[in-house]
């Protein structure tokens, strides 16, 4: 009777772990969130070698203002050197593509270093040194690639093109269909490229801690990768799965030899 007891209590143990419900699968389920999520802070985007920056130069003078846009250039060139052509010409954004020393080559005003600089301070250094061409001139820039990659225990996995630029790691996961059931939100890696060591910088994240809307990683940057890790358990039983194909793989082999062992024994 007591083994019976010992039998049944171990059984009851084993289905009551089986039974213990997944912990951390909530975001931001941890803290003070209302506390917490009036911390968050912007810095925007710092623009890095390899961007595409669309550029608009505009200014009262539509005429002064059309050598520092390339696109409106070529425009009135192919139209011809019709004077009332070019004053109605529309001015469009310029595509610049910032170089390996980290600067773009910008009409009259030649070499502009920008790699590192927020957009808005990019606006300000050519505002300010169009002030020697233009009256009140404006700066509008737009980055036109801004993609990230979303990996591992998300639904759908694979690079991501944001149409927004203030793009946050819950609004990343989203692109992806978020994450699987199986994914581990306590430690999801952000991977980031450092100017400042020269490579990529790994960093985890807890999302199930609401605080993590007051870190320097909350908003993301371009080309920054998310990999979202399987949990624990979904590890144990890929490892379990493994071995057991493996000894299938190996019990199939040595059932085979077996059988050809005993078909010339018999011969």
């Amino acid at each position: 009777m007591k083994k019976y007891s010992v039998v049944f209590v171990i059984v009851t143990l084993i289905l009551l772990q089986a039974c213990k419900p997944k912990q951390n699968i909530v975001y931001m389920s941890n803290n003070n969130f209302e506390h917490e999520v009036s911390q968050a802070r912007y810095s925007g985007l710092h623009i890095q070698d390899g961007d595409r920056l669309q550029i608009l130069v505009s200014a009262f003078d539509e005429i002064a203002v059309r050598p520092f846009n390339i696109n409106t250039m070529a425009k009135t060139g192919a139209a011809g050197a019709n004077t009332t052509s070019a004053a109605n010409q529309i001015p469009s954004p310029s595509e610049y593509i910032v170089n390996s020393e980290g600067s773009i080559l910008f009409p009259v005003l030649g070499n502009v270093f920008c790699k590192g600089m927020t957009k808005q301070q990019l606006k300000e250094e050519l505002e300010s040194r169009l002030k020697r061409y233009l009256t009140d001139p404006m700066v509008t820039i737009t980055l036109s690639n801004f993609n990230i990659s979303v990996l591992g225990e998300v639904k759908s996995p694979g690079q991501k093109t944001s149409t927004t630029e203030k793009l946050n790691l819950f609004q990343a996961l989203a692109l992806a269909g978020d994450a699987t059931y199986d994914g581990n939100k306590t430690d999801v890696k952000l991977i980031r490229y450092s100017d400042e060591e020269g490579k990529d910088k790994v960093i985890s994240l807890d999302l199930s801690e609401a605080s993590i809307v007051n870190s320097p990683y909350y908003y993301l940057q371009q080309n920054d990768i998310l990999y979202v890790e399987p949990d624990r358990n979904k590890q144990i039983g890929e490892n379990r799965n493994s071995k057991v194909d493996q000894w299938i793989k190996y019990g199939g082999v040595g059932l085979g030899l077996l059988t050809l062992i005993l078909t010339l024994t018999r011969k």
